[in-house]
């Protein structure tokens, strides 16, 4: 399927309308901009690309009347229109960052082993080439991209990962994330069979045209396409040197601006946060896209900013005031004002009218700040918030920081690993798809030499908690005790991320060591400290021959003799 046609195309298509609305929301509480989530919650430029919001934004009767599923949305902490008169004092608690990174600490704090399977080639030098050309793209770079590809998929539901190439600034091929709401996919059997990634470029002389480059992926070949439109359409396909953005692809494109890639697969991979979509399962074309850890918390985060927003308003309005009648202010001097010194410490006698039982006109207001409602309210929030987005308080450190054992750490944060590998389950194939593409484009256009891009790849991530030292060492200590644990399963379980080669030769080594510590002693002829006692060999003075200590008698006879001596013992 080419490039969209000339014309009125909406754009993104219909479909779409939804699923890339609610992204719009989630990158508002992910950014953490206020702006941004006032408008997706009441002002002009909510929900441009949705129908019903842009419905939302047109209606003119104020925001706390309206209905349905407008008034929700207005209903809502930032869609609240502020009271006339008064400050816009919004504040914002920044806890859906704090999910999204926490969600990506947890899956690539650490990068998991990739092995190529041995049994998918037949050449050992390939396998060994392939893995380490592997390494290479998981390296700080390609660790840090997917690490910050994890955090915007958790806030946004997924991301696409790219892969691209330029010798001329990388001599391998690396990878690129791109947001969910920058590609329009097309899937078969819940597959990506084609993706068109798209942008928005900047106006040419300030005018409200909006062009648009679109990049269509496809098995085997990339097109480009650049258009003139507005917000909603596509409008007329232009030719590409029509923008100074998309002239500099011209010298790189062959006719008709196609890339032909040599390679008969997909360059672009979806890589979702997990499923099932609740929000979207009635739409076919978003239901691969999985779901971001922020849908169904919007209202409980919108009630968290309301109740901090909520605890500072009391420290405002808890400031000491002090109030004094007119009468006690010293004049500056006609049309100069008066004032009060409060740092003065002796006054004249103020001919003044009491209340009548003698006290002073002067009275201090100060309301109660109440810290321990407002605390208890934001920490039962927090922890729901959490425990609806699939973590446990204490990966945040809401429990504390004391320490505490490994087997504790496990138990109190069993939630946040049971999301771990829910998102791994999701997440792993996407990764080994995209190492393959590498492998392919690195073979193809990069000149990598001895690899084998048809390898089948396995990948595993190290453990989230890591065992205390102290305690492994005591379980090893009490497995050799009873005989019931190897010299070799002893370095495996205290080095699980080794493979065998390696474990083998630290067995080795502490036999050496040990051997080394523990030599034969001198004058122990018969090697007592050192094995078995060998039987003495004797020879014969004469012909240097050895010489049977029996003397020559058979082994009967000398049975027979030693009867007969013990008899006449």
């Amino acid at each position: 399927m080419p490039l969209p046609p000339s014309g009125k195309t909406v754009w993104p298509p219909a479909q779409f309308h939804e699923p890339f609305g609610d992204i719009d929301v989630w990158r508002a509480w992910y950014s953490g901009d206020t702006g941004h989530l006032a408008q997706v919650y009441g002002g002009p430029a909510a929900f441009m690309s949705s129908v019903k919001a842009r419905d939302f934004s047109q209606l003119n009767r104020p925001a706390q009347f309206r209905g349905g599923i407008v008034g929700g949305l207005a209903r809502m902490f930032w869609g609240e229109p502020i009271t006339p008169g008064q400050p816009h004092a919004k504040l914002h608690v920044p806890i859906a960052a704090d999910i999204a990174e926490l969600s990506a600490n947890l899956m690539w704090s650490d990068v998991p082993t990739v092995t190529v399977d041995t049994d998918s080639t037949d050449g050992a030098s390939a396998l060994v080439a392939t893995q380490d050309q592997i390494k290479r793209y998981l390296d700080d770079r390609g660790h840090a991209t997917l690490r910050e590809g994890a955090e915007q998929a958790a806030g946004l539901s997924g991301v696409y990962v790219r892969v691209v190439w330029d010798t001329s600034l990388r001599p391998r091929p690396w990878m690129d994330v791109l947001s969910p709401d920058a590609v329009v996919p097309e899937w078969r059997w819940g597959m990506l069979a084609a993706a068109t990634v798209w942008r928005e470029l900047e106006p040419l002389y300030g005018s409200s045209e909006v062009w648009r480059l679109l990049e269509r992926h496809e098995p085997g070949s990339i097109e480009y396409g650049l258009y003139k439109g507005d917000q909603d359409t596509l409008g007329t396909m232009m030719a590409l040197d029509d923008h100074p953005e998309a002239a500099e692809l011209v010298g790189q494109l062959g006719e008709n601006g196609v890339v032909n890639t040599g390679i008969d697969r997909l360059l672009i991979t979806y890589m979702p946060n997990v499923g099932p979509n609740r929000c979207w399962d009635h739409i076919p074309e978003a239901k691969p896209f999985g779901r971001s850890d922020f849908a169904g918390v919007e209202s409980l985060m919108g009630s968290l900013d309301e109740a901090w927003t909520s605890w500072m308003r009391d420290l405002r309005l808890g400031k000491a005031r002090i109030m004094l009648p007119q009468s006690m202010l010293e004049s500056d001097g006609p049309g100069n004002g008066a004032l009060f010194d409060l740092d003065r410490e002796v006054f004249v006698q103020l001919n003044m009218l009491d209340e009548g039982s003698g006290t002073s006109a002067i009275a201090m207001n100060q309301f109660a700040i109440r810290v321990d409602e407002h605390e208890r309210t934001v920490a039962a929030l927090r922890q729901q918030i959490l425990s609806a987005a699939g973590y446990s308080a204490q990966s945040l450190g809401d429990e504390g920081t004391a320490a505490i054992t490994a087997t504790e750490v496990a138990a109190r944060e069993r939630q946040s690993l049971t999301t771990r590998g829910l998102k791994i389950l999701y997440q792993r194939p996407a990764l080994l798809e995209v190492l393959s593409t590498m492998l392919y484009v690195d073979a193809a256009h990069c000149g990598a030499q001895g690899i084998d891009p048809t390898v089948e790849l396995t990948a595993s991530w190290p453990q989230a908690v890591q065992p205390d030292p102290e305690s492994t060492a005591r379980t090893l200590s009490f497995l050799e005790t009873a005989k019931a644990i190897s010299t070799w399963m002893k370095v495996k379980t205290l080095h699980p991320e080794w493979d065998d080669e390696d474990v083998a030769e630290e067995v080795a080594r502490i036999k050496d060591d040990a051997a080394a510590a523990n030599p034969i002693p001198a004058g122990d002829p018969f090697g007592m400290a050192g094995g078995p006692v060998e039987e003495p060999v004797m020879t014969d003075p004469e012909d240097g021959a050895p010489e049977d200590a029996s003397d020559g008698q058979e082994p009967g006879d000398q049975a027979d003799e030693q009867q007969g001596q013990n008899k006449a013992a």
